[in-house]
């Protein structure tokens, strides 16, 4: 039986706690909880408000992203916002306003706005357009003169994807909540530290091997480069040893040792590549003072 996400029963809850201002009585100008829905009525078959018992043959929400084919579950994908009217900032802000502005966020392409395939929507009341991040299509039925339909690509919803911060930024930008700032940025700051320390990026650079050449797995995380480092720099040293004796320290070592000694007691790789800076040095009039 086709189901409501996690990630979008959450966006749902945020919506309603902040635009359904009198939860107690049903009004026009809120957000009512039957203004907002995930998962399609049981006659309704095909598309993004379906899982995968319900998507039909050829289903255009699942086959024309290899995002939707490898995300296909039981969950819906699709949420459905119905109007409202707020105050705020001097202005009023409903959902012709707001569908716009979302749908200004996903063509400037903002990271929080990449799950949406497509917002179905009425700039005006009177015509209805679509946004398709894939341009296949750019209309909609009539029914999205009231309200504005969200499709999200399936494997977001697999991998329960956070949707919320979008729509905050909106309220916020609105002045209907405060954003926390601080609170935000630390967060922020706090993943992505997690996130090079123990993952890495593309943007970090090769992979390395923790081990050297040991069992573990290459990463290019900042762990697995410093424990790279380390296991590096001990081998350097082991063999800085073996070449003057126990007897000096690492400091005494290096001051007693000329420059192509040192090259000598490098991997193959690293030596080849002080072998040119040295060599470069040397053109340039730098000594071996100077590479120490």
């Amino acid at each position: 039986m086709t189901r409501a996400p996690a990630n979008l029963l959450s966006l749902r809850s945020f919506l309603l706690t902040h635009l359904n201002l009198d939860p107690d009585t049903s009004r026009p100008q809120d957000l009512e909880p039957a203004e907002v829905g995930i998962v399609g009525d049981p006659a309704h078959r095909g598309g993004y408000h379906c899982g995968s018992d319900r998507v039909v043959d050829r289903d255009y929400s699942v086959v024309e992203s290899p995002r939707d084919q490898a995300g296909l579950t039981l969950d819906a994908a699709a949420l459905d916002v119905g109007g409202f009217s707020v105050s705020s900032g001097g202005r009023t802000h409903n959902l012709r306003s707001f569908s716009v502005w979302c749908v200004a966020q996903c063509v400037a392409g903002t990271a929080d706005s990449r799950d949406i395939r497509e917002i179905i929507y009425s700039p005006d009341g009177t015509r209805v357009q679509r946004w398709d991040r894939l341009g296949r299509r750019s209309s909609g039925d009539a029914s999205h003169l009231w309200h504005t339909h969200f499709s999200f690509f399936r494997d977001s919803t697999k991998a329960g994807r956070d949707q919320i911060p979008m729509f905050r930024r909106y309220l916020t930008a609105i002045g209907l909540i405060q954003e926390d700032d601080m609170s935000a940025k630390a967060e922020s700051q706090i993943n992505s530290l997690f996130s090079a320390m123990f993952t890495g990026g593309s943007s970090m650079g090769r992979r390395v091997d923790p081990d050297g050449v040991g069992p573990e797995p290459e990463s290019n995380s900042v762990v697995a480069k410093l424990d790279y480092t380390m296991q590096q720099v001990d081998a350097v040293l082991a063999r800085l040893v073996a070449l003057r004796g126990a007897d000096a320290g690492p400091a005494g070592l290096l001051a007693t040792l000329t420059p192509q000694q040192i090259v000598a007691a490098l991997p193959p790789e690293t030596a080849a590549q002080v072998a040119v800076e040295i060599a470069r040095r040397g053109s340039t009039g730098a000594g071996a003072d100077e590479l120490a």
